[in-house]
Order: C-alpha cells, then sequence, then structure tokens
C-alpha cells in the first residue's frame, strides 16, 4: 500500500497540511505509522480525509462527522445515532471495554475463563496481552461471545468457530481482491511492469471496491442468515411434531 508524508497527502487530498493536523487532533483521521520521527499515512487515509471533504461540502459539522464515523468504526448504523439523546454511550461504552483485566473476563465467562481458552482467544487476536490486562481490538466479537455463552453455547466452541469463519472469510476476501489483481497482475512467475500511474489507479479501485465489498458481502451474509434460520426454524418443527407429547406418554403407559 502506497505510504505519504503528512505534505504529500496533504497534497494528493488537496487540503492544508494544517486540517490534515486539525483533523486528526479531532479524532476524524487515525494517527500515521511512526516510524522515527516521520508520520506515514497511507490509503486509508487519503480515502479518509476524501470522505470528510465530502460531508463537510454536504454542510457537516465536525461533531456529526466524529459520530458518524465512529459509529461506522463501531458497527453501528445512522439509526443508532439518531434513536438516542446520547448518541455517543455505546461507543463509549464500548471504547472503556478495549481493555478487559482477568477479573472482567472472569465475570464475563465464569468458569470458562481457563488458561486455554485465554491461550486460543489470543492466537486468533480477539485478546492482546498489555502487561496484566488484555486489549481487545474489536469489542464486538467480546460481546458476541458473551451472549453466545450467556446462552449456554461452550467459550471453546465459540472461540473454533471465531477462527472457522475467519478463515471463511479471508478467502471471502481472496476472491474481491482477486478480481482486481488477476486483472492488473501477471502471473505467477511473470516479470511484472507497471508504471505509476497504473498503480494509482489499482489504489484508487481498490479504494472504491472496498466499502462495495462490505456492503455486498453484509447483504449476501444477511439473506444466508434468513435462509439458515428459516431451515433451522423448521427443523425444530419437524421435531416438536414428531416428539410424543407428555400426555400422550402417560396415556399410553396407563393404557399398558
Amino acid at each position: 500500500m502506497k505510504e505519504y508524508r503528512i505534505d504529500d497527502l496533504a497534497r494528493e487530498a488537496r487540503v492544508s497540511v494544517r486540517n490534515v493536523r486539525v483533523y486528526q487532533d479531532r479524532g476524524l483521521l487515525p494517527p500515521p505509522r511512526k516510524q522515527g520521527r516521520t508520520g506515514w499515512y497511507n490509503e486509508s487515509h487519503l480515502a479518509r480525509l476524501h470522505l470528510i471533504g465530502r460531508m463537510l461540502d454536504r454542510g457537516y459539522t465536525f461533531a456529526t462527522i466524529s459520530e458518524l464515523l465512529t459509529a461506522a468504526h463501531y458497527g453501528l448504523q445512522v439509526k443508532d445515532v439518531l434513536e438516542t439523546d446520547d448518541p455517543g454511550s455505546r461507543w463509549k461504552k464500548r471504547r472503556r471495554a478495549a481493555r478487559l483485566t482477568i477479573a472482567e473476563l472472569k465475570r464475563m465467562f465464569g468458569a470458562q475463563t481457563t488458561e486455554a481458552n485465554i491461550a486460543r482467544g489470543t492466537e486468533l487476536g480477539v485478546l492482546v496481552p498489555a502487561g496484566d490486562d488484555f486489549a481487545v481490538n474489536d469489542p464486538r466479537l467480546v460481546e458476541a461471545a458473551q451472549v453466545l455463552v450467556d446462552a449456554g453455547i461452550p467459550l471453546e466452541d465459540v472461540l473454533e468457530q471465531t477462527a472457522a469463519v475467519r478463515q471463511d472469510l479471508s478467502d471471502v476476501a481472496a476472491r474481491f481482491v482477486a478480481v482486481v489483481a488477476d486483472r492488473y497482475l501477471a502471473a505467477e512467475g511473470e516479470p511484472l511492469e507497471l508504471d505509476e500511474s497504473t498503480v494509482s489507479d489499482i489504489a484508487r479501485l481498490v479504494d472504491q471496491m472496498r466499502p462495495l465489498a462490505h456492503d455486498a458481502v453484509q447483504s449476501l451474509f444477511d439473506e444466508a442468515m434468513e435462509e439458515q434460520i428459516s431451515k433451522a426454524l423448521e427443523r425444530a418443527a419437524r421435531q416438536l411434531a414428531e416428539t410424543p407429547s407428555p400426555a400422550a406418554s402417560t396415556d399410553t403407559d396407563r393404557a399398558s
């Protein structure tokens, strides 16, 4: 992925260096990757600057942009922002939960907070050791795990399913990336000749494709979930129909 110093980033985004720093200070733009005293920004920073610019052109305030960007980061929808008097409360809670102690994990998962499960969570990147605590890069995963464990599903099974789903999604992402890679990149073992203009075209196409791919996968996943839920409910209905009622069983016993 192409990287930029702050001057180059500002020039590419057609904004001032001062504005880049203002957006970063206000939390609208993630901090750059630091290498020594130099900060390196990438294509995602450039895309974010373009998005901020479009939102400002439409009359959004910094506060509104911050709320919407933060909501998007934590998987919330616009209605989640509009349906509460304190739109920041839900993700502020999640931010606080982004660092968990062993005691907090035990409160969430009880006796299933074993060394083996913690090690597996660390291996999967769900938990990141940070001194005596654990950082959580995506609190939604922990929240989902807690819901499933509270419903009686063993944490070990949840972790294994997380690993399986991550692999499946990696395959899905590879399919989307291959659409671009197969068009622009040479086959394995063949020389690659790309000029700067083509590289820019690839970066721009990937930037455009990322949100579209996300929406496409989300839409297909919603359809698949509806189908699988219907199948599960139909299966439950068949099993209920085939299972004798307690009253029927009692009458049979009496008759015998």
